[in-house]
């Protein structure tokens, strides 16, 4: 069975930090791209940052650019995103997502919408208070 699960959410005061993990089964990490979504409830899911399945290009939204950083260990087979400077705003569920992505040719997709993505976590709760 094809899986993600993610790990490390809580909370945490304003400018604080937390990394998030994701963890994966039933996949070849390495040829999957993949992203970290967040939705709170009444709103839509948003994409906030994503990598390609090497981990050389990544894109962030720009309500966290220069904040949040991903990474993705192909040895581990773990996906991160390391948060700091963390406000109220970034308050929601986090998702992790992937989607296989490396082709014979290499592939070059990443991207941060969700229709893009065919594995999905449950999600961890990420709350910030000011």
């Amino acid at each position: 069975q094809v899986q993600v699960v993610e790990s490390g959410g809580g909370w945490v005061q304003a400018g604080g930090s937390l990394t998030l993990s994701c963890t994966s089964s039933g996949l070849t990490f390495e040829d999957y791209a993949m992203a970290w979504f967040r939705q709170v409830p009444g709103k839509e899911r948003e994409g906030v940052a994503t990598i390609s399945w090497g981990g050389s290009s990544t894109s962030y939204s720009k309500s966290v650019n220069g904040r949040f950083s991903i990474s993705k260990d192909n040895n581990k087979k773990i996906l991160y995103l390391k948060m700091n400077n963390l406000k109220p705003e970034d308050t929601a569920m986090y998702y992790c997502a992937a989607r296989k992505a490396k082709t014979p040719n290499g592939g070059s997709f990443y991207g941060l919408r969700p229709y893009e993505y065919n594995v999905w976590g449950q999600g961890t709760q990420v709350t910030v208070s000011s």
